[in-house]
């Protein structure tokens, strides 16, 4: 089993030690985010590799030590200011913990994420651009390969359009981003490639691959696992993972995010964590209906 902490919410950055506290009591529990009463009980001693994927993995790093098994780590990094990203700690240092990451857990197991891409009349083309080379040139040797998307008009996007102001791409916006990227991650010794993206730039030297592909998480396992078929109608081969977070409770407040889908509620989950529940939110209730999730 691979555990994916988290594509709902920033475990590393707001959660790390319940997470830590959860590996020593030896198993964790998720609410199913369509059948709430309905709670997956996973045994760590079940997990072969797990995923982490964070926009600030610092909390985490010094714990670490405690898993046993293999872990593979996404970090976001991108451009934007705190009227897009209001509770991201200075990109600078996120820099540095990245490559702390790379010196503990090896250049190949931390991925940099440049993503979600949108544009406007503040973060242009040209910005990002520039933005992005300035970001590979601080991280040559430490990071290996790049993924990127774009921005997805989701709930909580077109929520925030005023703020976000976000334009159109282009097909010229589109072979811009293509060239210099590629370019840029070259130059610097990484790759740069799409996940579930429409939009192919294999054209311009990117690689279209998956963000956790089963080569990879044989390579890091010994162990063959399925595609996810969540995504099937957009052909997404990423590997399945189980996710144990939990939606609308990432207080990053990126007015972009997908998984704060109604931020009027973000807070009052984020009261309701408790660093020694079995849950990520709330508690175990007496008509929760637990089932152990098998390998």
């Amino acid at each position: 089993m691979i555990l994916f902490a988290s594509g709902r919410t920033d475990i590393p950055a707001f959660y790390s030690n319940w997470f830590i506290n959860r590996v020593k009591a030896g198993f964790v529990d998720v609410r199913n985010p369509f059948n709430p009463k309905l709670v997956s009980r996973i045994n760590f001693s079940d997990v072969d590799l797990i995923m982490f994927c964070s926009k600030n993995p610092l909390p985490m790093i010094d714990k670490l030590d405690v898993l046993k098994v293999p872990v593979l780590f996404h970090v976001t990094i991108t451009p934007y200011g705190k009227e897009i990203e209001p509770n991201i700690p200075d990109k600078r240092l996120i820099i540095e913990g990245v490559k702390k990451l790379s010196i503990k857990l090896g250049a190949d197991n931390v991925v940099l994420r440049y993503d979600p891409i949108f544009l406007s009349d503040k973060y242009s083309v040209d910005y990002h651009i520039r933005a992005f080379d300035k970001l590979c040139k601080r991280l040559n040797g430490y990071v290996n390969k790049i993924i990127i998307s774009f921005m997805d008009e989701y709930k909580n996007v077109r929520s925030n359009k005023n703020i976000l102001k976000y334009q159109r791409f282009t097909h010229d916006d589109y072979k811009m981003i293509g060239e210099a990227f590629s370019k840029s991650a070259r130059e610097n010794g990484m790759s740069v490639q799409t996940c579930f993206e429409d939009e192919d730039l294999t054209e311009y030297g990117f690689v279209k691959g998956e963000c956790l592909s089963r080569e990879l998480a044989y390579i890091l396992t010994g162990k063959k696992f399925k595609s996810s078929n969540v995504r099937k109608e957009k052909k997404c081969e990423c590997v399945q993972m189980v996710d144990i977070g939990d939606y609308n409770s990432c207080m990053h407040m990126c007015k972009y995010c997908y998984a704060n889908y109604d931020e009027k509620i973000v807070g009052s989950n984020f009261k309701m964590h408790d660093d020694n529940s079995s849950l990520l939110i709330g508690t175990i209730q007496s008509d929760d209906v637990i089932k152990v999730r098998s390998k």
